[in-house]
């Protein structure tokens, strides 16, 4: 009998903390579909670019701060055409990036401060680790779905405008 008595204070113990643990569970299942679940920069834009086929609008995230930067695209299992990710380094540098735990194949389009295409990566393989550079100094990179640079004719030399870029009209 002296040998049920600490078993049942622990039973008793375990079972005042167990709304406490099963609270614990729910927080750290919520914070792990957090971590999985793609995020959404904090803004939206409209941008156009004017190439020899026409003027194209893209509706875009804008990625302006270290955190939105970093994750960018990872973890998107889709990405509608017309749509996209601008990421604003706020001043003229060169960049490079890389496509690592992102699913979706991507044309990264690098820009000047004065909205020039500077240069087109076309359909990026996804999951990469390669780096991907700009190939000079750029204010900023427009990432779309892989094959619309191709589809618009959309070409290093053309005008980027909206957002954070003069217009030209």
């Amino acid at each position: 009998m002296a040998q049920t008595a600490p078993l049942a204070a622990f039973a008793a113990r375990l079972s005042s903390r167990r709304p406490a643990f099963e609270l614990l569970k729910i927080v750290c299942a919520v914070l792990a579909l957090m971590a999985y679940t793609p995020a959404r920069a904090a803004s939206e834009a409209t941008l156009e670019i004017v190439s020899k086929t026409g003027v194209h609008a893209f509706t875009v995230e804008l990625a302006t701060n270290d955190a939105e930067r970093s994750r960018g695209l990872m973890f998107r299992k889709k990405l509608p055409d017309g749509h996209g990710m601008l990421f604003d380094f706020g001043q003229d540098q060169p960049v490079a990036f890389w496509m690592h735990n992102t699913y979706v194949s991507l044309d990264m389009i690098f820009i000047t401060g004065d909205g020039r295409i500077l240069r087109i990566a076309e359909k990026t393989k996804p999951l990469s680790d390669r780096l991907i550079p700009s190939g000079g100094p750029v204010r900023a990179v427009l990432e779309v779905v892989a094959g619309t640079t191709r589809k618009d004719g959309i070409a290093p030399g053309d005008r980027v405008t909206g957002s954070i870029f003069p217009s030209s009209r």
